[in-house]
């Protein structure tokens, strides 16, 4: 099988951003990946085997001058030493450990924070092309690949809103991720703004998308405790984009906590959240009358709602916010793999981290849907007990 991965952009722009921000304030953090089974996928006899092949050969990947200076023009908050950085970086496959007993195969990621963090979205981009291709399900033509993406842009241009493609993690494969964007690119109107992936928004010349992702809060929540996750987390993103990339993520111990510590400063600071649990309309209630509580007119702020969308709960979404705050939508699966099979319920998240003054230590994200908690189970729950959440949320008398 040759070998899926062409290029080291191919990936999601936020790890990108948090890979910068981790070598500026954190080189000598450790961490742990684990692969996370969902959808109870079984796999193949030699999935393992394949996978550990396809990630040895990630470790002949690198920065090309011509990638290289695509960040430089496009991105002008990534310092000169972090381009050099990655210019120099090279996937190491030592940093992962593949087994496979029967049906079922697991994953584990070890080694530096600022090493280690560019593995999860391209492992799982691979395990989810891989099980296609070895169980051998047969997807829908590209003619139907690109018909299915050219109206659901025909409906995002209806509604006047504005979607990025965020469908690397959990796309078919790169064929029909590459036939996505191109789609988008060619027939979008206004509606199409960017690509999480990096490597296909420098193909086809849009933005990159992206900013953080759960595992900065998670770690923070972890090294400094949990009742400052968020708002350290906010201020040590600001420290290194001074303003730039500002859309902050909400869920990782519960948007309802997060509102609580999203103080005015932040508030205004940030050009808006990020909506990845839950009910989307509950929670943009939940942000309008936010920012009305602080003063701050909710149009010039931005929900990005990303969470498992389909075109119908855009419609649904727009409908419900469009005049009442700013909107956008970043959709995955749905672009990416929506090719007649079902799509894998695959994550890989951050169990634990260490550093020169701390021994490994547990993360925990508190999702606002229960199903979504990661974490060690004494950890999840010394998390809620400390934050007020979940069963040991206070009680109305």
């Amino acid at each position: 099988m040759n070998n899926v991965f062409h290029s080291i952009l191919d990936n999601d722009f936020y790890k990108f951003t948090m890979q910068f921000a981790v070598t500026r304030l954190y080189p000598d953090v450790m961490a742990r990946y684990k692969f996370i089974n969902r959808g109870e996928h079984q796999f193949p006899t030699g999935f393992a085997d394949e996978l550990q092949k396809q990630v040895s050969a990630m470790s002949e990947l690198y920065l090309t001058l011509e990638e290289k200076q695509f960040l430089t023009d496009n991105c002008p908050y990534l310092s000169p030493t972090y381009l050099d950085f990655l210019q120099g970086y090279r996937y190491d496959p030592k940093e992962v450990v593949i087994t496979q007993t029967g049906a079922h195969v697991e994953v584990k990621v070890e080694g530096y924070w600022y090493r280690s963090i560019l593995w999860e979205v391209p492992l799982l981009a691979l395990i989810s092309e891989l099980y296609y291709k070895m169980t051998h399900a047969e997807r829908v033509s590209d003619a139907e690949v690109v018909q299915r993406t050219s109206d659901k842009v025909d409906l995002y241009n209806t509604l006047g809103v504005t979607v990025a493609e965020f469908g690397t993690r959990r796309r078919h494969s790169y064929e029909v991720h590459d036939l996505v964007v191109k789609e988008l690119t060619n027939h979008s109107g206004k509606s199409f703004v960017g690509s999480s992936n990096v490597h296909l928004a420098m193909k086809y010349g849009v933005k990159p998308i992206g900013t953080h992702a759960h595992e900065w809060f998670m770690f923070h929540g972890a090294r400094y405790g949990f009742k400052i996750a968020n708002s350290i987390s906010l201020d040590r993103w600001v420290k290194v984009f001074y303003g730039d990339l500002g859309i902050a993520l909400t869920d990782t111990y519960t948007s309802a906590i997060f509102f609580e510590q999203f103080d005015k400063k932040h508030s205004k600071l940030f050009d808006g959240v990020r909506h990845d649990s839950g009910d989307p309309i509950e929670y943009a209630e939940m942000v309008i009358a936010h920012y009305e509580k602080m003063g701050i007119n909710p149009l010039h702020k931005t929900i990005i709602f990303s969470d498992g969308l389909n075109s119908e709960k855009v419609e649904l979404i727009t409908k419900h916010c469009q005049g009442r705050i700013g909107l956008s939508f970043g959709i995955g699966t749905n672009l990416t793999n929506d090719t007649g099979l079902k799509p894998m319920n695959i994550v890989m998240k951050l169990t634990e981290i260490s550093s020169i003054d701390i021994s490994w230590s547990g993360v925990v994200k508190l999702s606002d849907e229960v199903n979504k908690h990661t974490g060690q189970p004494r950890m999840i729950e010394l998390a809620q007990e400390i934050l007020g959440v979940g069963k040991f949320a206070p009680q109305p008398e």
